[in-house]
């Protein structure tokens, strides 16, 4: 911010207002894309220090739940487009995370699965995801959090609804 000349002299630029104070009355949803944001951004710093990358962590995530599942159920449950989860699984092979195979009673479908080098990420991903948490609940009050994971879930389950009615 540049200062400002008036017939007086310099004049200083007004203080910028304090994040709170501008986000006080914003939209819910607009603060949970700002939560997603900064949370994701902190996360993806310390995957980083890793080497992992975040889209990858994100199919990684679901993989360490269970792999073996197809492409398109990786992708459902990652919540990712299908053509991006594609791409991402490419690299992952390419990297030695994971191995897409086709079983032999079914040609159409390919499943994956982990290689020993994507579940030994794990140790440091979650370690390096519990941190961001960690950070971000810092001073929060737990009946706050209740209340916060509980709005969430019924913010999910209205759109959800939502896109149900009009499918």
């Amino acid at each position: 911010m540049g200062v400002r000349a008036t017939r007086k002299g310099p004049v200083a630029p007004a203080p910028a207002p304090r994040w709170r104070d501008a986000l006080s009355d914003e939209r819910m949803a607009h603060l949970v894309k700002i939560a997603f944001r900064e949370t994701s951004r902190a996360l993806q710093v310390r995957l980083a220090k890793h080497s992992i990358q975040y889209g990858h962590w994100t199919l990684l995530r679901v993989l360490w739940k269970g792999d073996g599942v197809t492409q398109r159920e990786l992708s459902e449950q990652a919540g990712v487009t299908e053509p991006s989860a594609f791409v991402a699984l490419q690299q992952m092979e390419q990297l030695g995370y994971v191995q897409r195979r086709k079983l032999p009673n079914n040609n159409k479908l390919i499943r994956v699965f982990l290689t020993a080098k994507g579940a030994a990420l794990r140790a440091v991903s979650v370690a390096a995801a519990e941190e961001v948490n960690r950070i971000a609940l810092r001073g929060v009050a737990a009946d706050d959090m209740t209340a916060a994971r509980r709005t969430l879930i019924a913010i999910v389950d209205n759109l959800e609804d939502d896109a149900a009615e009009r499918a």
